[in-house]
This record gives C-alpha cells, sequence and structure tokens, in this order.
C-alpha cells in the first residue's frame, strides 16, 4: 500500500509531554500505528515537560513511559528527557516528532506567557535544525473545558496558532482540525479516552503523510 512505501524503512524519534507518557495514551497507538506502516520507531513521553526541557536530561514530576522498536512499553521509574542532540546522535532518526503544547500552554495561568513560549519552542527547534533533522511538531488537541489543569478553548487556540507560526522548520500539524470541540471525551480535561488516544493517532498518521517534512526524510 502508498502508505508503506513512504515510511517503511524509516527510523522515527518521537518525544512528547504527558500525553505520551502513559503507555495507554497516546504512545502505544501511535508508535504502533507507524511501526504498522514500516517504521522503525523510538518513542519517549515525559509528562510535564516543556520543549526547553529537552536541551539536557530534566527530571519528570509525575513520570514517564518509553518504548523501542516492537518493544513492549515501559513506564520509567525517576523518569527525566534526555538531551535532544544525544537522542539524534544515538537514533540518528530520519524524522522526529514532537507532541507538545499542552504542558507549556499553561492553562493555569492568567496570560499567555508568549516570550516564555517562543524561548522553550524556539531552543528545541534550533537544536533539531543545528542536526538537519527533518521534524514536525504535533499541536494539541481541544479537549474539554475545565477539569483539573483549566483548560480552555480559546487558550488552546492561542497556542496552537502560535505553535504553527513559530517552529519552522518543522512541519506543523494542527489537531484542532481533527475535532470539534469538546468531540472527543476526556478524563481530566487534557487527556483523552483510549478511544480519543486512537482517534488521535489515526489523524496524526494520515497528516503526517502530507507533512513536507516526511518527504524530506523519505529522500
Amino acid at each position: 500500500m502508498a502508505t508503506s512505501s513512504v515510511l517503511a524503512g524509516l527510523t522515527i524519534l518521537i518525544i512528547g509531554d504527558s500525553h505520551l507518557a502513559t503507555p495507554d495514551f497516546l504512545l502505544n497507538p501511535l508508535h504502533e500505528a507507524l511501526s504498522r506502516q514500516g517504521a522503525q520507531v523510538h518513542s519517549l513521553g515525559v509528562c510535564g515537560a516543556n520543549a526547553g526541557d529537552w536541551l539536557k536530561a530534566t527530571p519528570s514530576p509525575c513520570g514517564g513511559a518509553e518504548r523501542r522498536g516492537n518493544g513492549e512499553a515501559v513506564v520509567l521509574t525517576g523518569a527525566s528527557t534526555r538531551s535532544i542532540g544525544e537522542l539524534l546522535d544515538s537514533d540518528k532518526p530520519n524524522l522526529t516528532l514532537i507532541v507538545m503544547g499542552d504542558t507549556m500552554a499553561s492553562y493555569d495561568k492568567p496570560s499567555f506567557p508568549k516570550a516564555w513560549i517562543w524561548k522553550q519552542t524556539d531552543s528545541l527547534v534550533r537544536a533539531l535544525a543545528a542536526h538537519h533533522t527533518p521534524c514536525v511538531w504535533v499541536g494539541p488537541n481541544w479537549g474539554s473545558e475545565g477539569g483539573m489543569y483549566g483548560k480552555t478553548y480559546e487558550r488552546v487556540k492561542t497556542m496552537s496558532d502560535f505553535l504553527a507560526k513559530n517552529v519552522a522548520p518543522c512541519s506543523y500539524i494542527d489537531s484542532l482540525q481533527f475535532s470539534t470541540k469538546g468531540e472527543w471525551a476526556t478524563i481530566d480535561g487534557q487527556h483523552l479516552t483510549r478511544t480519543g488516544y486512537q482517534t488521535w493517532s489515526a489523524d496524526i498518521v494520515k497528516a503526517l503523510l502530507q507533512a513536507s517534512a516526511l518527504k524530506a526524510a523519505a529522500k
């Protein structure tokens, strides 16, 4: 099938925040969806991680998970991010996929911390660019308003729009295009149900197949 020919043989590194930090969230369905199409995948999710935390090992306050290739997902004890430079040097991925946005959106803050978020995203994107690694950034989905994180549709739209304009040379996948507000059920306003994560995963893969960064990686 056409999708296999695009992804087959590619090595893909996936990093992200809490959506990837639990096997039953996005980590397993996304990892498996890409693996089924012939990619060699390394997924690493760290709860509470901001983009700048990936410049060096940064401990997580709430855990993480990792999965390599055909192995089982492992819940990490004493989880921390790893230096993106070291990950790129070790994995030598054809493509890096970043799933990040909700944590940095600072839903509990009265105003959008634009300058701080720009510094976070710019530092990670620069590090990826320095390694000449094609990259795709997946933005947050709508989730639900309220919950323990105080997520609002207005703030998540602001975050997504900001990322769309500031993650170049990475391609951007706008997850807000995949559903309507509140369509995907959540367990706490931010994290989806298992069905929601499976749907999000399928939509990410469809969008990834159209991303310019994937075309560059497949050359």
